[in-house]
């Protein structure tokens, strides 16, 4: 069988349809077979699950082998987390759990071009955004006039991934398509709500302050700083919200020294002390990803977009020495081993594979 037509056809940059047979599963033991076989191709399943239209057209089978999830992770239109499951998840301040139920969206209706005549979900805003002084109030209202896709005073209403499109209610369209839910959820900002997301490395060093190497890739191991997220339980890098005319520099700073080193409880000698090693430290980061985040939270007219930022501690003398504290944010945190088995929140798994490529470490 001659598979180099399929495979020629999944690289073309125009939209690809595909037999429904052609599933994820079918791809990565295709990949298999041709390895096995010797066949050598400038494709992996890793860059054909690159293409930004596979997965509109592709209906994921979850149960699939690790590594094909894995593979997976890196596809940049991962439109997943915020339409399964289809039902959404919302703690109220008194703690008691509200469950909204998303439409279904299937694979190859995500696109708002795609026609979805029965498309009408339920909207659901979260009771304590349509009163918080932090939040956009309701499309329509008095005095309310967005200036959408662009700078709106200290609100930066434009998206990473370019224009999105208004709906006939003027309200934004998720740039990424249909997620089975209208209103805001739990988010503020109508359209793009943006955060800034450090990724902080040092090498997991042996008792002897040798970098150990994983024995499968032969490459040394990375760690992360990683926070266990009170509202969810995952692991994810200690990011934050971009408050109105901050820079993103100024919050990935802000919320590390809060989540991470727990600045709010140390002594005074101790924050003037990590101030400064802190400040010193962040003047170093590169920018590894800005874009729209897969988050549980999205919905059709508000979502989640970070720029991510590596900050990477290569002898282990800086932040790599502080003992880690959760912050008020995070019920656990720890200097976490980086692989691809790592199962964590939204699309911090891209960030962190990122981080693992550019420092040549065990990924």
């Amino acid at each position: 069988m001659d598979l180099r037509p399929v495979l020629s056809v999944l690289s073309t940059h125009q939209p690809t349809y595909l037999p429904a047979c052609i599933t994820v599963s079918l791809l990565h033991w295709t990949f298999w077979l041709l390895g096995a076989i010797g066949w050598s191709s400038p494709w992996s399943i890793s860059t054909v699950c690159q293409r930004s239209d596979l997965l509109t057209v592709l209906d994921l089978d979850f149960d699939s082998t690790t590594s094909t999830m894995s593979a997976l992770r890196t596809a940049r239109y991962f439109h997943v987390k915020c339409r399964f499951p289809h039902e959404y998840r919302y703690k109220g301040p008194e703690g008691q759990i509200q469950r909204i139920v998303r439409q279904e969206v299937p694979a190859g209706q995500i696109a708002w071009d795609t026609p979805y005549d029965v498309y009408d979900p339920i909207s659901f805003t979260a009771p304590h955004v349509l009163t918080a002084p932090w939040a956009d109030p309701p499309i329509g209202q008095a005095g309310f006039h967005p200036r959408w896709n662009q700078r709106d005073g200290p609100v930066n209403r434009q998206s990473h991934e370019g224009v999105y499109l208004m709906s006939d209610q003027q309200a934004p369209l998720n740039i990424r398509g249909r997620t089975g839910l209208k209103g805001r959820g739990t988010l503020g900002r109508w359209g793009p709500n943006h955060a800034a997301d450090p990724v902080v490395t040092r090498w997991h060093r042996d008792s002897d302050g040798q970098r150990r190497i994983h024995p499968d890739s032969q490459k040394p191991v990375l760690q992360f700083v990683a926070i266990q997220r009170r509202d969810t339980g995952e692991w994810a890098t200690p990011g934050g919200m971009v408050d109105p005319g901050e820079l993103v520099s100024e919050t990935v700073k802000r919320e590390f020294m809060e989540e991470a080193m727990d600045s709010t409880q140390a002594t005074a000698q101790e924050k003037a002390a990590n101030f400064e090693m802190v400040r010193d430290f962040f003047t170093r980061g590169q920018e590894i990803y800005a874009g729209y985040v897969d988050d549980p939270r999205n919905t059709d007219q508000a979502w989640m977009e970070t720029v991510a930022f590596l900050f990477h501690d290569d002898t282990g003398s800086e932040v790599g020495q502080f003992e880690l504290k959760a912050g008020d944010d995070a019920q656990a945190l720890q200097w976490m081993d980086i692989s691809s088995d790592l199962n964590l929140y939204a699309s911090h798994i891209n960030f962190i594979q990122k981080a693992a490529e550019l420092q040549d470490a065990h990924w």
